[in-house]
């Protein structure tokens, strides 16, 4: 199973937990889990006027050997106004727009969506259960 863990932060905010959303998903080939604006198609999902998460930002998806991995989806502009970054204990690693990386099996960590324009951030905790 996948939890996530979604707090949408500004910098008045900046360590508040009011405003958290949960999802999860069974560690099932194609079990699927987004983060983004539209709230018809993403189980955690943003204010709509933080127009520097596109309408479906981030795709957990579960692959055929039971592990996860996390896709920054491309959305309707060439260049993107946020950047995404995976936290894993020390392990700090950039994600490039449009691309996919692995998540740790069995493991916890953090996916940050920064705003480039300003001090907001949108903050997915993951801990993957085995």
């Amino acid at each position: 199973m996948l939890e996530l863990t979604m707090a949408a932060v500004t910098a008045a905010d900046a360590g508040a937990t009011a405003g958290m959303q949960m999802a999860d998903a069974p560690s099932e080939p194609g079990a699927v889990l987004r983060v983004g604006r539209d709230r018809s198609v993403c189980r955690l999902s943003t204010p709509e006027d933080w127009l520097f998460v596109s309408r479906v930002h981030l795709e957990f998806r579960c692959g055929p050997d039971g592990t996860w991995q996390l896709t920054w989806l491309r959305g309707s502009q060439p260049d993107p106004s946020s950047e995404v970054r995976l936290t894993v204990g020390e392990h700090v690693q950039p994600v490039v727009y449009g691309g996919t990386v692995p998540l740790p099996r069995g493991g916890s960590g953090e996916v940050v969506v920064q705003d480039r324009t300003g001090p907001r951030s949108v903050n997915v905790g993951f801990y993957h259960e085995v």
